[in-house]
């Protein structure tokens, strides 16, 4: 619900400004105010300083709809999507940051899509068949349960706040964080994927993998899509454990 006690205030906005690719441009922070109106979603917010106040702001944005996971950003210091945050759930005085760990384009733009990319490519995220392509083959039918278990963890929009909120993925560049192990977990869980524990051990088992997390679960807090991670977690964790297990009893 709105509240309506709140709107019709005088909304101070600290926003960090930088352009890397400008060598006389230097971090800092620049304030801009508005009023507040009711329904203003921060996205609503940033849109009017840039039409009405600086047309030269950066930040990112697509669907407005909390799908296309572009506006993802640091709010008085916690990571969310501008599109679904309301002002009237902010105090008058709002900070705003680009995402940590992704490089940065510009002001509160980052270049989530580099880092996703390769982190699709670490984990080899398609599906992998053994067998030569059979253009007659018939296709094996899932069950309704393992098919809504797999598409709650293609529900992630790949934001980068559960990225920004993990502090290894804040020090360790290399590890791979909630969504690309998120990501893992939903190949290994489908039928028609080929590789087996062993193969899985190798990409994950490492302190950029699974067992790399401190087990803090910022990332769940964070997750705008509220997705099932310290279940993806513990599942991964006895799956490896398990191939773990094997390999030393064989030996």
């Amino acid at each position: 619900m709105i509240d309506t006690e709140k709107t019709g205030r005088r909304l101070r906005f600290e926003i960090f400004r930088f352009n890397p690719e400008d060598p006389d441009s230097e971090p800092h922070t620049q304030v801009f105010e508005l009023d507040e109106v009711p329904y203003m979603s921060l996205y609503l917010a940033l849109n009017q300083i840039r039409e009405q106040q600086d047309p030269g702001l950066q930040f990112d944005f697509a669907c407005r709809s909390a799908v296309c996971g572009s506006c993802g950003m640091l709010v008085n210091g916690r990571p969310t999507l501008a599109c679904r945050t309301l002002t009237s759930d902010l105090p008058e005085t709002v900070r705003l940051y680009p995402l940590p760990v992704f490089k940065l384009i510009g002001d509160l733009s980052v270049d989530t899509g580099t880092w996703f990319r390769e982190m699709a490519e670490r984990t080899e995220a398609w599906i992998h068949e053994r067998l030569p392509f059979d253009p007659n083959a018939r296709e094996e039918r899932m069950s309704n349960e393992l098919a809504q278990v797999i598409y709650e963890g293609d529900r992630c929009i790949e934001c980068g706040c559960c990225v920004a909120a993990c502090g290894v993925a804040n020090i360790e560049a290399d590890f791979l964080a909630a969504t690309g192990l998120n990501r893992v977990a939903r190949f290994m869980l489908d039928p028609r994927d080929r590789r087996d524990d062993g193969d899985w051990f190798e990409v994950v088992s490492t302190e950029h993998g699974v067992f790399g997390c401190i087990g803090m679960m910022a990332c769940a807090d964070v997750c705008p899509k509220k997705l099932p991670l310290l279940d993806v977690y513990a599942y991964l964790r006895r799956r490896l454990l398990g191939a773990a297990l094997l390999k030393q009893t064989a030996e």
